[in-house]
């Protein structure tokens, strides 16, 4: 898999927050559920991270391209940057929350994703959710991330078309997931 480059990555988002866009839709849907700590699965340049982090939630942040990892800790140097393939790591805990933002499935190679799903579901505290939010019509559906998710011993608990919770239709385009155990 090619690397992206951290620093342009996240200057997309620092311009758009700066032309007064809110881009913590994501960190302020986890926030919603008042999690002590959140793995941020798939952290890219840590923007969710950064931002639970700010509201004093204890996060670690996972991603396999070392470009992202090292704006992270560049942004961040303060906070738990893990440099791995999400479908093998083991962190050794459990978390409130374990999210994927930004298409994370869509970007770990179709072999791998029912590591990925297994691994972040261990990564679960027992009451714990699972949220994952991506784009539809890019060759992984819903009806496979739940399979995925139900064979992890995760069920569905709720769906929305955005992460601010719009409703989720048969037309959405996106899909935000909620599982829990």
């Amino acid at each position: 898999m090619a690397e992206f480059d951290g620093r342009a990555y996240q200057a997309r988002f620092d311009a758009l927050a700066a032309g007064g866009l809110d881009v913590h839709g994501e960190a302020n849907l986890v926030l919603a559920f008042t999690p002590a700590s959140v793995l941020d699965a798939g952290c890219g340049t840590g923007r969710v991270a950064i931002e639970l982090a700010r509201h004093g939630v204890e996060v670690v942040g996972v991603d396999v391209d070392a470009s992202m990892i090292a704006e992270a800790r560049r942004l961040a140097p303060n906070l738990r940057w893990v440099h791995e393939n999400l479908a093998t790591v083991t962190l050794g805990r459990s978390f409130d929350v374990v999210v994927l933002a930004g298409n994370v499935p869509l970007f770990c190679p179709a072999r791998d994703r029912p590591a990925l799903v297994t691994t972040c579901a261990a990564h679960l505290a027992d009451d714990g959710v699972l949220i994952c939010g991506f784009e539809l019509g890019r060759g992984f559906e819903l009806a496979d991330y739940d399979q995925l998710c139900e064979a992890a011993g995760l069920s569905l608990d709720d769906r929305w078309s955005t992460w601010d919770r719009d409703p989720f239709a048969p037309a959405s385009t996106y899909a935000v997931s909620l599982h829990r155990r």
